[in-house]
């Protein structure tokens, strides 16, 4: 589910607030990040999770005002996991250390989470963007992956990789990170897509790096990754989607090769053409035997779903009592 959101401030000044920057190699902007969320959301404790940095910005955070917490894996996927089983609040948000995101609109990202209209919400970055603010390949890369998961998932979201994003306490504690790297984003989509958790969108401004800072992003790398982060879930929790594709495409090579050998047999009565025979036959067992997998496999995943949603609604309960 994706919308926009225009309601006007009404942040709850009650509610525990964790601003997670993930951080690796940001002395230039950090002290203006976290300046920044202190004036717009002054009861937020703010943490920088430091991602084996080797310049000040550990330093220079502390000195701000942040909480400082080391997280000695390598990969922002790595850090996210443990920002939340780490942190601990009501309500979170995340923003990268890189101050391309505008923390003025924290409201608007906080605002849906908070009257129980989302579970996730997401700072879009594609609507208000400069020139400057993205490489051409990671424009075509965004647009390629959201692309696919919304077909996959049936979903219409405008952005799925943005760094800027606002969670409820029940999503942070439900929602399990497997990825290390850049594709955490991606993963975090799909899963609440798969979960049945509500997104919002909200369109938010989004500035190019600040001269002398730069991208730990590596285009063909970790695009790769992204990609196969989203075949590994679609695999996982939509086996009769991604398996049904590969028999299909089998089916087509199958029905392809093998009209003209059904053809040749009709006209007489024997079969010239035996390896395309072959070919065609390999190819339709191949086919019906990937269709059959899905099936099985898609069955497997509902009851297991079932199955988590009973054990976290179990959870729920503890809780409240």
């Amino acid at each position: 589910m994706a919308s926009t959101n225009a309601h006007s401030p009404v942040l709850n000044n009650t509610a525990q607030i964790a601003v997670l920057i993930p951080c690796l190699n940001e002395e230039l902007t950090i002290g203006k990040v976290i300046s920044d969320f202190q004036k717009n959301l002054p009861g937020a404790k703010i943490y920088v999770f430091d991602n084996n940095c080797t310049d000040r910005t550990p330093e220079i955070a502390q000195k701000a005002g942040a909480i400082v917490v080391k997280e000695k894996r390598p990969g922002k996927g790595s850090v996210v996991a443990s920002m939340f089983k780490k942190v601990k609040a009501d309500y979170y948000v995340m923003v990268d250390g890189d101050d391309t995101y505008d923390a003025g609109s924290v409201s608007k990202l906080l605002n849906p989470l908070m009257t129980g209209e989302a579970d996730l919400t997401v700072a879009t970055r594609l609507s208000e963007h400069t020139d400057e603010s993205f490489r051409p390949l990671h424009v075509f890369g965004n647009n390629l992956v959201k692309s696919l998961v919304n077909w996959i998932f049936h979903s219409n979201l405008a952005d799925i990789m943005s760094g800027y994003r606002g969670f409820t306490r029940e999503f942070v504690e439900t929602i399990p990170v497997l990825s290390s790297g850049f594709e955490v984003e991606t993963e975090l989509t799909i899963r609440t897509l798969d979960y049945g958790f509500v997104i919002e969108e909200i369109p938010v401004p989004y500035r190019e790096r600040p001269e002398g800072s730069f991208s730990k992003l590596h285009t063909f790398r970790d695009g790769y990754r992204v990609l196969s982060q989203i075949g590994t879930i679609a695999k996982a929790y939509k086996p009769f989607t991604f398996f049904g594709l590969i028999g299909l495409f089998f089916g087509l090579i199958g029905l392809g090769t093998g009209i003209e050998v059904i053809f040749d047999f009709l006209a007489d009565r024997y079969v010239n053409k035996v390896p395309t025979a072959i070919l065609s036959s390999a190819c339709m067992i191949l086919s019906f035997g990937c269709i059959g997998i899905g099936i099985i496999l898609n069955v497997l995943s509902y009851r297991f779903r079932e199955l988590e949603k009973i054990i976290q609604n179990s959870a729920n309960l503890k809780r409240k009592n």
